[in-house]
């Protein structure tokens, strides 16, 4: 059945899209917030012998400068930064569980159009106190919550066992993606522009994907409207044997599995430093190592351009190995998590010894973040080897755990970081790699890549 044109690749195509919008809602406040602050209320320079040099410009282009500033310290940053996923984690579970019983196409559909909405309200809502700035940040990460569970779910229904690694890379790069461009993107906008517009143009482009994705998509292939008779017989045949006809959610053998702990433990540590980088190599690129907006929105966006890369390389080497070389699943698993958490583990720690070399620093954490890109045919979709009828649940259950450190990370770096010093930020990386390099460890003794007995119909074990 030619992937061409195919309704599965045109469904990781449009994933890919929306998971581009996803993405570009969540990072944007990241660059955005170095313009909405006051330059001496903001993160206290450097005043210890550790100075960088100031980083010459090449840009001679006037800079707008009609933003309204607000005068908040680091600590209110961490929490504005950190707000998103107070209400992340919170629809984790009720996603997944909820996509198991009506499908992901809805949820994924409003979830990012509700995120969009709120972006679009996110500067009249700064304009009217910080406490209304968190509390809009937390309902966007209450509409993406249900996100990633509703995709996998969807994925269970439609992505045979031997192309689940190219299918889900497809769609979840979408979200590196998201962050190359809009990190540069939200750059020039602030700088040419003004910094409101970072949220009404990201949220005007999410709304218009919404309508195509409830027009195109269907939850499996029996309800699709244009899909070859070949390609659904192809698919349903590939999962006759690996889904359950349960009714009820097996949750005690569910939550007794060390596979799935394998998963949670592989993906609270990954996010550990996804997310530190994430909201904060903004901040750093700025107050480290001195670039201006325009430069730091450019430098913030490589390391994930590097990833998104990555991301979908990896899904096709992986599955050319399950298929073409007979590797087991579960050593292809492991393999591409070790690979993708104790790479970036290295490169982070050394990141933080190079000083102000600005070149050096940059090259690191770009390396650092692409090879973490191998997770994703790892961890990341190991979910759907260890029970597919309960993806989307599984994945609810994990990123749950894995939200934690986008709540707890940024506010941790930022109290770490008050003076701004090399050493302060050493200390976080230090912090990000042990943590990685845990995961990376328990994962590889634990996981595992065939179907669980309590996760198909009448407990048997079937080999995937």
């Amino acid at each position: 059945v030619p992937a061409c044109c195919s309704a599965r690749y045109n469904l990781a195509l449009l994933a890919c899209f929306g998971f581009f919008l996803l993405y570009a809602l969540r990072v944007n406040l990241s660059v955005a917030l170095v313009d909405m602050v006051e330059t001496n209320t903001s993160l206290a320079k450097n005043v210890t012998s550790n100075v960088c040099p100031e980083h010459s410009s090449t840009i001679n282009a006037p800079r707008n400068t009609t933003g309204v500033k607000y005068s908040w310290d680091a600590d209110t940053q961490g929490w504005i930064l950190g707000s998103f996923f107070y209400g992340y984690i919170i629809t984790q579970i009720p996603g997944g569980y909820l996509a198991s019983k009506i499908g992901g196409k809805l949820l994924l559909g409003f979830g990012i159009f509700g995120t969009s909405v709120f972006t679009l309200l996110t500067p009249l809502a700064a304009n009217l106190g910080v406490g209304y700035l968190i509390a809009v940040r937390a309902l966007e990460g209450l509409g993406e919550g249900v996100t990633f569970p509703a995709m996998h779910s969807m994925w269970s229904s439609w992505a045979p066992p031997l192309e689940r690694s190219k299918l889900l890379s497809i769609s979840y790069a979408g979200a590196q993606l998201g962050t190359v461009v809009s990190l540069p993107l939200s750059g020039l906008i602030c700088y040419y522009m003004n910094w409101v517009y970072v949220f009404y143009i990201f949220g005007a482009l999410g709304i218009l994907w919404w309508f195509f994705w409830m027009f195109l998509v269907s939850d499996t292939p029996e309800t699709h409207r244009s899909i070859s008779h070949a390609e659904r017989e192809y698919i349903l045949s590939s999962l006759k044997d690996q889904l359950s006809t349960q009714k009820s959610v097996p949750w005690r053998p569910m939550l007794e599995s060390l596979p799935l702990w394998a998963i949670v433990v592989a993906h609270f540590s990954y996010n550990w430093t996804f997310y530190t980088l994430l909201t904060l190599l903004p901040t750093y690129m700025k107050e480290i190592l001195r670039f201006d907006a325009q430069e730091n929105g450019f430098l913030s966006a490589l390391p994930y351009f590097g990833c998104w890369l990555c991301i979908i390389l990896s899904g096709q080497i992986a599955d050319y190995l399950r298929e073409k070389q007979n590797f087991s699943t579960v050593c292809v698993r492991k393999c591409f998590t070790l690979i993708g958490m104790i790479g970036p583990a290295v490169f982070l720690v050394a990141a933080g010894f190079i000083g102000c070399n600005y070149a050096l620093a940059v090259a690191f954490v770009t390396i650092s973040t692409t090879l973490g890109g191998f997770c994703t045919s790892g961890y990341s979709i190991n979910h759907l080897d260890i029970a597919p009828s309960y993806a989307g649940i599984l994945l609810g259950i994990t990123n749950s755990f894995a939200t934690i450190p986008g709540m707890v990370g940024p506010v941790i770096a930022k109290n770490l970081t008050h003076n701004n010093t090399v050493e302060e930020w050493q200390m976080v990386f230090y912090i990000a790699a042990s943590i990685n390099l845990f995961g990376a460890i328990f994962f590889a003794l634990f996981a595992s890549g065939e179907v669980q007995d309590w996760a198909v119909s009448g407990y048997h074990l079937h080999r995937n």
